[in-house]
């Protein structure tokens, strides 16, 4: 009997090795170009990313646009514009997230959480630049199939507790 467990469980461990030796594992399913609507804070909207491996898959770049259209109909429509990068950091053994907005901010995050079964990822920022200090930012991804992702993006003030600022729900378009 122990004879036949032990090839199963040598597969089993090895299997896990591998998960664990790569880094990206919880990322791949973002590869590729999203479209989706988005409400929240500054209206309803529609948004599109596109992510992408870059420089021998050591890096994913990501790019975001979204166009919101506020509550008053008279008011101008909303534009936000945003790229980060994804890079795996050996010292922390984390995933770190620059972001740079078209508002000249910039986050930077870290992967802080992700579900046993890999279907959610949270992101909690460790720094932002050109806003007061104290505010922190957090993005939860759910995902829902190969080709559906929830995102949502909390915010917080100095001493406030987080609160959804925007869900977007994308699908891949390619």
């Amino acid at each position: 009997m122990k004879r036949r467990l032990a090839p199963g469980m040598a597969m089993l461990i090895a299997f896990s090795a591998a998960a664990q030796s790569d880094p990206w594992a919880a990322l791949r399913v973002f590869e590729g170009r999203w479209e989706g609507p988005t409400t929240g804070k500054p209206g309803k909207g529609s948004t599109s990313r596109e992510y992408r491996f870059e420089l021998d898959g050591r890096f994913l770049w990501q790019r975001d646009r979204s166009v919101y259209q506020p509550e008053d109909p008279a008011a101008k429509l909303v534009v936000h514009e945003d790229f980060g990068v994804f890079s795996y950091d050996t010292n922390l053994k984390k995933l770190v997230w620059r972001q740079f907005h078209s508002e000249g901010l910039v986050n930077e995050y870290t992967l802080e959480s992700a579900g046993a079964d890999g279907k959610s990822l949270e992101f909690i920022t460790t720094k932002i630049e050109n806003l007061p200090p104290g505010f922190r930012a957090k993005k939860v991804y759910r995902i829902l199939s190969a080709d559906e992702i929830e995102e949502t993006f909390w915010l917080a003030p100095p001493g406030k507790d987080f609160e959804v600022y925007t869900v977007a729900h994308l699908k891949r378009v390619k």
